[in-house]
């Protein structure tokens, strides 16, 4: 266990490095959760039907997304890994004594975290001084945002546990391009990143929770806003348990076998 902290916490440390990078990513991910919030709310003005979620729990929802961007964009995979695997560079990772499979996950988590810590609080707090109806609300009580750090925190496994089978995957073809960008997309509209998933017929929407894209951000920010209670918060927290343990099962059973079969060309 010790190794894998260690891999953790270099990579952590190195990703504090980049301050200028986050002060862009800040300004973008503010203005493009501006923008968006003042699409819906002429969405919300031009139709006074109900809708699946009050507007001050899509304004908590897309804060909230935008301030833990880093924990949730499925396309914030990390090249070095691909790279690693392609250009044959894996051979000496295999050398190590240890396990590849947990060093990634290790390295991913800490990745995302460290981007997340510095753009996350500059976020939230601008969002929180904003005048209604376009700032972010509390929760409802101090349980939900108990439950909403363990969702988020749960959320975040499962993302890296996603993106891991990524990087396996790209052991079984020529170049991983195809196969991340059918994969992003997907998951960028089914998790909730572009609609969120109460928006989809009710139908459809029973069908989407039960997958384990749902089980990334829609839990969390959806406890957070209130649009997620009772039974329904409760089933959700144990698919994003089932789905992680599912993830990462499944992920290391695919990536002792693809080392197996794993071949080096070249000296």
């Amino acid at each position: 266990m010790k190794k894998y902290l260690s891999f953790f916490r270099l990579r952590f440390t190195m990703g504090l490095q980049y301050r200028a990078a986050a002060l862009a990513g800040i300004a973008t991910q503010f203005f493009w959760g501006a923008m968006e919030i003042l699409v819906f709310r002429a969405f919300y003005s031009a139709d006074a039907g109900n809708f699946p979620m009050e507007f001050s729990a899509m304004v908590s929802y897309v804060w909230l997304q935008q301030a833990f961007l880093a924990f949730f964009s499925v396309w914030m995979l990390e090249n070095e890994i691909f790279d690693t695997i392609m250009n044959g560079n894996i051979a000496y990772e295999l050398c190590r004594p240890i396990d590849i499979y947990n060093m990634w996950f290790s390295r991913s988590i800490a990745n995302r975290i460290s981007r997340a810590v510095l753009r996350c609080f500059p976020i939230l707090i601008i969002a929180a001084l904003l005048p209604e109806p376009y700032g972010m609300s509390l929760p409802a009580d101090i349980m939900h945002f108990i439950i909403f750090l363990i969702t988020l925190i749960l959320g975040l496994a499962v993302m890296v546990a996603f993106c891991m089978l990524i990087y396996v995957i790209t052991f079984f073809t020529i170049s991983p391009n195809g196969v991340r960008a059918i994969l992003t997309s997907a998951t960028e509209f089914l998790s909730g990143a572009i609609i969120p998933l109460p928006f989809f017929p009710r139908s459809i929407q029973r069908v989407l929770e039960s997958l384990p894209f749902a089980a990334m951000q829609n839990v969390p920010l959806r406890i957070y806003s209130g649009n997620l209670t009772g039974a329904e918060m409760t089933w959700a927290v144990i698919l994003q348990v089932f789905w992680l343990m599912v993830l990462v099962t499944g992920g290391k059973m695919l990536c002792a076998h693809a080392v197996r079969r794993a071949t080096v060309q070249g000296g």
